[in-house]
């Protein structure tokens, strides 16, 4: 049966001989997201939400959460995918593109969580290099991503209380992102997944500053080995200046795996080292109702049926909920000083399993 085409395949964005219905690869964890944050610096309220197509899986999903003092409460809506076009929907939730690469608002209608916010950049969006992890020969993720800075406007509505968003306080980050990564129902182990690669470490660092934003990252294998290294800084005219190899040193809480304050030193194009202090605040674990790996309630890409939601509070002093914190990755809002500069922005951070160079032997290692 031939493609039917679509709306997209009007416009002269193809880049293969195929109808925008479909995309190149049939690999069936091809998908294509949105992820942003946004919170109020230290004043304890912290969103996180996105939008994400999964063409080969046949589902368009979303989710929104927020952390206010020890509850995270996170909705979620999820449909079958039918003609791909330029309005990104599902359920309650969308996503409008105001002026690309610049604006966005973001709409979320449930009882629970209403979203009525505008993102306005504050630098140019900078393209992150590729990121490619192989499982034995198989890539697991094979993607690209681009990253903003900016800030906030509107209004947040949680469990019946008010917020408004100030853009002169509420700052954030985002990105979008596509082609490979798990998603989906699991899929079986095989050789490569049942045998593991013994830990997971992980590092992602976009910061905004009055003049300039910053954004690192960083990915190393269990012996420290880094297979994705990249650090920018991006000017307003849209320069972007490379930073060479950052030297990364983390401050664990005692007996966790949970960042208090980290050092980046980076160093600049004439030699110098530039160097970043960051203190961690607010965090919110994407496995925890946000559908990230590891999330036992609900993952990005599952066909959950027809125009499915559902929304779930969740208190993270909880036992069961407090002891499944560590095994994900955790967004925490960064607080930087670099050269006597103030600025705000995302610590996202995992370490799972073995990590040589902080010292982590195996899973169950704890900072002393």
């Amino acid at each position: 049966m031939p493609t039917t085409p679509v709306a997209l395949d009007e416009f002269p964005i193809h880049q293969t001989p195929l109808s925008m219905a479909r995309v190149a690869s049939s690999d069936r964890n091809f998908y294509d997201r949105s992820y942003l944050n946004a919170h109020d610096r230290t004043g304890g309220t912290m969103l996180v939400t996105g939008l994400g197509v999964y063409p080969n899986l046949g589902v368009i999903d979303a989710y929104a959460a927020v952390r206010r003092g020890d509850t995270q409460r996170a909705v979620r809506f999820s449909d079958a995918l039918r003609e791909r076009d330029l309005h990104q929907r599902v359920g309650g939730y969308r996503i409008e593109v105001i002026e690309p690469l610049h604006r966005l608002r973001i709409l979320c209608e449930h009882d629970d969580l209403g979203i009525d916010l505008t993102w306005t950049g504050a630098f140019p969006a900078v393209q992150e290099p590729p990121h490619l992890i192989l499982a034995g020969n198989r890539p697991i993720i094979d993607a690209s991503r681009f990253a903003q800075v900016g800030s906030w406007s509107g209004t947040l509505c949680v469990d019946g209380t008010d917020i408004t968003v100030d853009p002169e306080v509420w700052t954030g980050t985002r990105d979008r992102s596509w082609g490979i990564r798990p998603v989906g129902e699991t899929e079986p182990a095989g050789r490569a997944n049942a045998e593991g690669a013994g830990g997971f470490w992980w590092l992602y660092v976009p910061l905004r500053f009055d003049d300039f934003a910053l954004v690192v990252i960083a990915q190393e294998n269990p012996d420290g080995y880094r297979t994705l290294n990249d650090a920018v800084r991006v000017w307003p005219d849209g320069r972007v200046e490379q930073l060479g190899w950052p030297r990364i040193h983390i401050e664990y809480r005692r007996g966790t795996r949970i960042p208090t304050a980290a050092r980046l030193t980076l160093t600049t194009p004439d030699g110098k080292p530039l160097e970043v202090e960051i203190t961690t605040h607010t965090y919110l674990p994407l496995h925890i109702g946000c559908g990230y790996g590891g999330d036992p309630d609900w993952g990005h890409g599952q066909w959950k049926g027809p125009a499915w939601s559902a929304s779930d509070a969740y208190d993270l002093t909880e036992p069961a909920v407090a002891g499944r914190i560590p095994w994900g990755v955790i967004d925490h809002v960064a607080h930087a000083r670099c050269q006597g500069a103030e600025g705000w922005g995302l610590f996202e951070h995992a370490s799972l399993g073995r990590h040589d160079p902080t010292g982590f032997a195996d899973w169950t290692a704890v900072a002393p």
